[in-house]
């Protein structure tokens, strides 16, 4: 990559990250009503979705999912029955989790950071966002074209990664103050379970590409 085609990216890079978007919705509302540290977490999970997708796209294989009907169908009807489950399963059954960051349990954490994976990694808005996006920057047809996509998937994160979590990490401060631990508990039933419903309805409308 050329050094201007770099700035070009970096610039496009920190403007989407810091347009309110799903990912940032999902993150705020766990920030908001289960504290810093799970805003923090639903950060590093979805990252961690977008470098899965980095190495898939290098692969080849996003294109290969995206030209699939069936391929992108599956993927997109998965990650949206997913995200509805989540998002029933929170809003009815769950008791809700301790929003003190200092009683938060790790297994509450590991859950947390799991499913910010999971979200990240059935979304087919992503796959589509790596095929839209990436290649103006890059040639496709150069033998190196894969470790570019890697380079460019990482520079994302590099940039993205610390305005979400800094996103989480404000939400939880932001709750603390203006709610009680079993207020907090109440709004972030709701808060997580409409944000995981929300995500899935967009997620069941994706178009696949022309």
């Amino acid at each position: 990559m050329s050094e201007s085609s770099l700035a070009l990216f970096l610039i496009a890079t920190l403007i989407l990250a810091l347009a309110p978007g799903p990912d940032l919705l999902y993150i705020a509302a766990r920030g908001l009503s289960q504290g810093a540290m799970a805003g923090f977490i639903s950060a590093l999970g979805v990252h961690t979705g977008v470098l899965i997708h980095t190495i898939i796209a290098s692969l080849g294989l996003s294109a290969l999912i995206a030209s699939s009907t069936m391929g992108f169908s599956l993927i997109k009807y998965a990650g949206a029955a997913y995200l509805c489950y989540l998002g029933i399963r929170t809003l009815f059954f769950s008791k809700g989790e301790n929003s003190n960051e200092q009683c938060i349990s790790n297994a509450a954490l590991k859950k947390i950071f799991y499913q910010g994976v999971i979200t990240d990694v059935l979304n087919p808005k992503v796959i589509l966002f790596f095929l839209a996006f990436f290649p103006q920057f890059i040639d496709p047809s150069s033998p190196s074209a894969h470790i570019d996509i890697l380079m460019l998937g990482l520079t994302f994160v590099l940039v993205a990664f610390p305005i979400d979590a800094a996103v989480g990490l404000f939400a939880g401060s932001v709750g603390k103050q203006i709610l009680h631990c079993k207020q907090r508990i109440q709004w972030g039933k709701w808060m997580t379970g409409s944000a995981f419903i929300l995500l899935g309805i967009g997620t069941a409308f994706t178009s696949p590409p022309s």
